[in-house]
């Protein structure tokens, strides 16, 4: 199966110039903890309410602090046309993974759920689960199968 068979088509952008606000008011709005962010037509990073928490709010950033001051830069993602058993978000520990088309679009995100709704108690979702649960030390987004956005694919597509 591939991941565009698996992953969710209606995903919201951030912004990297919104507030960390307008950015949590969204993830309020369509009960999501995650965002990609997104600028020129292209991903440039993710935030996450954690990412508001710890890197805004705990290190005194106001609400009207950017989004590029707290997201995450390094992401790792996965095309469309990958297989699903290539691509493991157990390999890397997120819950969520963007999904490019070949141009580097964005065009999904393939989560948790996701597999758990393709195949109910499967391994796809029981695999993910338990990767996701391992401890890992200081958190890392180093995969084997999935693909690190850099600045430069940011700049190149």
């Amino acid at each position: 199966m591939k991941v565009i068979e698996a992953m969710t088509c209606d995903v919201h952008v951030a912004n990297p110039n919104q507030t960390i606000q307008q950015a949590a008011q969204l993830m309020a709005e369509i009960e999501a903890g995650v965002l990609p962010v997104g600028e020129n037509d292209r991903l440039v990073g993710m935030i996450t309410d954690r990412d508001i928490a710890i890197r805004g709010i705990a290190k005194g950033k106001g609400p009207n602090a950017k989004v590029r001051d707290v997201m995450t830069e390094d992401v790792e993602y996965c095309f469309e046309d990958q297989e699903l058993d290539v691509v493991t978000v157990a390999n890397i520990q997120v819950r969520r993974l963007p999904v490019l088309n070949q141009e580097k679009r964005l065009v999904g995100i393939l989560s948790v759920g996701d597999l758990a709704a393709i195949e109910p108690g499967g391994k796809h979702a029981g695999n993910a689960l338990h990767g996701i649960s391992r401890p890992s030390g200081q958190h890392n987004q180093v995969a084997q199968h999935a693909t690190r956005l850099s600045p430069e694919d940011a700049e190149d597509a």
